[in-house]
């Protein structure tokens, strides 16, 4: 699939979703309404993020460059203008990306839960950062076995890698306390690593329906290693999503501002993957890969 093909029909995919998403009312009670349709805006911002252009001005500047035939209407619109729209329809990218996950190929019944750190600025930086006060930390990078600034960005995917929630918290939240909020409305396994060890938390989420399965806290003490290596084979996709996620859609760098902005660009990301995964089963092809 070329590149044109490609924004016409993520296009048709997102208008025809606002369309069942807002079911006849109108989205905008009062004012007149923008020179540039929603679907144009939101059209724009997912590709946009699949072409890995993650700041407004950069996907402003790159449709009116090279698609201005597409999209009429934008020559006549101010950068800001654009901005502000795409950041005023984050309710309604939320509730498009669920509608698409009903049409995402997967299975519901198993999901794979992990995190991983979204560093707001360098540590040097840290102590006078004024962004994000008080809502982003101090954590722990185990990876890279350091100590940074920001959030947590936690995830829980379907097989064969459909992203099904996201949460964003202190960088200081441990796994196992913000897993109840990722796992709300998920039934069935969910597979973690050993920071999601808790036979509190396993019963807990046993009780309404939801079994927890991870390796035991300490490698050096697993009672089962058979089985921990198992559960690390199976949890090993969530891995390539965020592959995904921090090399093409570049999710580790904070433009914004605030916490509401960076949520905001943080869902578009997100959608603009299901999208991709949506037509990239409609092409036979599957996961996300050259289209």
């Amino acid at each position: 699939m070329d590149l044109e093909t490609f924004i016409v029909a993520t296009y048709c995919l997102i208008d025809e979703a606002l369309a069942t998403v807002l079911d006849g009312q109108r989205l905008r009670q009062r004012g007149p309404q923008p020179v540039l349709a929603d679907s144009e805006v939101l059209t724009m911002e997912v590709v946009g993020e699949f072409l890995g252009l993650d700041q407004d001005r950069a996907i402003y500047d790159h449709f009116r460059r090279h698609h201005a035939e597409l999209f009429p209407a934008l020559p006549t619109v101010q950068r800001t203008t654009f901005a502000r729209q795409a950041a005023n329809l984050w309710r309604i990218k939320e509730r498009i990306w669920q509608l698409m996950l009903a049409q995402v190929p997967h299975d519901p019944v198993v999901s794979v839960v992990d995190s991983f750190p979204v560093p707001v600025c360098r540590f040097a930086r840290a102590y006078r950062c004024r962004l994000f006060q008080g809502d982003a930390a101090f954590g722990r990078d185990e990876l890279n076995r350091q100590t940074y600034y920001g959030f947590r960005c936690h995830v829980r995917c379907c097989r064969p890698g459909v992203i099904a929630t996201v949460s964003l918290a202190p960088a200081n939240a441990a796994d196992v306390t913000v897993l109840p909020e990722l796992v709300a409305h998920a039934q069935g396994f969910a597979i973690g690593d050993r920071n999601y060890w808790s036979p509190d938390l396993t019963d807990e989420l046993q009780a309404r329906g939801l079994a927890l399965l991870a390796p035991y806290r300490s490698a050096k003490r697993d009672p089962a290693p058979r089985r921990s290596r198992f559960l690390s084979r199976i949890r090993y996709r969530i891995e390539t999503t965020f592959g995904q996620l921090v090399e093409r859609y570049h999710i580790k760098r904070v433009w914004a501002r605030d916490l509401w902005h960076f949520s905001s660009r943080v869902l578009r990301k997100v959608l603009s993957h299901t999208i991709t995964i949506v037509l990239n089963a409609a092409l036979g092809v599957g996961l996300i890969g050259p289209m």
